[in-house]
């Protein structure tokens, strides 16, 4: 029979995408792990895989489709040996699913332009109909299980935890290849899964209508809400309404990692006609943070009602912003990367981020963030935290202060930072040692070499 290929979920948090390219059409035919079409979700454009093999009887969604719901029908695949035509003509109309008017009580963003509110998002869902919609990767050592969709399909049908089987694919990721030796072997059956906690209702603000109102009709124009900027309002929102945050701010002096920053430099050797590396305050900032962590381990965690996640990495997450918002690509486990492996990634994150290129893993979970608005002349501010974090460094410009040092005024360089933090696992005073912590690497920065 006909093999429906729907709509994937291609993050916990996804509830609809744009189809932006098939990369397949017509009458080809496809094996799984084939890559078939170009998704764009709210941050990233993500290529999905084929789950079964057969020939593409009908593409019922065009490429260019904006808006289209995750677990809708979006082409049918005639299996070896089916009639195409047969398998086409019962893929029924062609119209995407309508997006969704009502509102969610649970998950409504603040309102301030025309589109509705969106309902709580689904979870991940398999790109074939005939299987149950996935259920967002386990997470193993902190940090997600990165596995391609197929692996997650053939595990689930299997019963098999993917938290728990060893990924032969790049960095660690599971394949098709590891389910099936896992299957062979025994496998490990998945526990069943707790029931999840209802989210709070999160407040509304004012109607379109009662915010249109204020103001004379034709002195504006509606420039419709992305799926970016949904996502970061829903956030925003709930993070400030469920987080108790509290504020610990600290100046730092810079003389002694500027003039380490530009003596690593200066030593760095050229590669194809360009230096190897070039740090910045940034990137020393992201490396001070992540040991802060290591040596403050208490305050490396996350919130649940049940329990307090200790992390035993400091996966840091970076905001980076890109048209239309922001993202915050994760370095992992920076606590144990040089500085130049943190500069030169932070280049490719940062690089990609601003394409839409990244992948999930590279921007879900971490255990903090930072923010640097040091570049755009910001003196002092202080960032939302972005859960599930316990914590976000909120970072200003560097600029010359005047000081007192042994009773003499001196001039130094010197930034403000500010840390946000939840006030549910880390205390005021442990707060305070963190930040003490990074301080102490800032000022004393060989220490980030050793």
């Amino acid at each position: 029979m006909p093999i429906n290929i729907t709509m994937p979920a291609l993050s916990p948090t996804m509830e609809e995408g744009n189809l932006s390219k098939w990369l397949v059409k017509e009458g080809d035919k496809i094996k799984s792990g084939d890559v078939i079409a170009e998704i764009e979700t709210d941050k990233a454009t993500m290529e999905v895989e084929a789950v079964d093999e057969g020939t593409i009887a009908k593409i019922v969604v065009p490429a260019g489709t904006e808006g289209v719901k995750v677990n809708s029908l979006i082409a049918v695949l005639a299996a070896d040996g089916e009639d195409v035509k047969a398998a086409a003509s019962a893929a029924g109309s062609g119209a995407p699913a309508p997006k969704a008017e009502a509102a969610a009580p649970a998950a409504a963003p603040a309102p301030s332009a025309p589109p509705p509110a969106k309902a709580a998002p689904s979870a991940p869902a398999a790109v074939s109909a005939p299987a149950a919609p996935v259920a967002a990767p386990a997470k193993s050592d902190g940090n997600r299980t990165f596995s391609s969709p197929l692996a997650r399909r053939l595990a689930r049908e299997a019963g098999i935890d993917i938290a728990a089987v060893a990924g032969s694919g790049p960095h660690g990721r599971v394949v098709k290849a590891d389910i099936e030796a896992a299957v062979a072997g025994g496998g490990v059956k998945q526990a069943a899964a707790a029931p999840a906690a209802a989210p709070a209702a999160l407040a509304k603000g004012p109607s379109d209508e009662a915010v249109l109102k204020l103001f004379e009709e034709g002195s504006y124009e509606l420039v419709p809400h992305d799926g970016m900027r949904k996502t970061i309002a829903r956030r925003l929102v709930e993070s400030k309404q469920t987080v108790p945050h509290f504020y610990v701010s600290v100046d730092c002096e810079l003389d002694a990692l500027m003039a380490l920053r530009a003596q690593i430099n200066a030593a760095a050797l050229e590669k194809d006609g360009k230096p190897a590396y070039k740090l910045s305050v940034n990137d020393m900032v992201i490396k001070a943070m992540a040991l802060a962590l290591r040596d403050v381990p208490d305050a490396n965690v996350s919130w649940t009602e049940s329990a307090m996640v200790k992390h035993k990495h400091s996966d840091v997450g970076v905001a980076v912003s890109i048209p239309g918002g922001l993202i915050t690509p994760i370095v992992r486990h920076a606590e144990t990367k040089s500085l130049s492996a943190i500069s030169n990634e932070m280049k490719d994150l940062g690089k990609r981020a601003k394409e839409r290129k990244l992948k999930p893993e590279e921007y879900q979970g971490g255990t903090t963030s930072v923010s640097n608005m040091g570049m755009m002349g910001v003196k002092n501010f202080a960032a939302v935290i972005n859960p599930p974090h316990a914590t976000i460094l909120a970072v200003g410009a560097g600029e010359e202060r005047v000081v007192v040092k042994n009773g003499q005024m001196a001039i130094v360089q010197a930034m403000t930072v500010t840390l946000s933090t939840d006030h549910r696992c880390v205390d005021g005073a442990l707060g305070a040692e963190l930040l003490q912590a990074f301080k102490r690497y800032i000022e004393n920065p060989m220490g980030m070499l050793v």
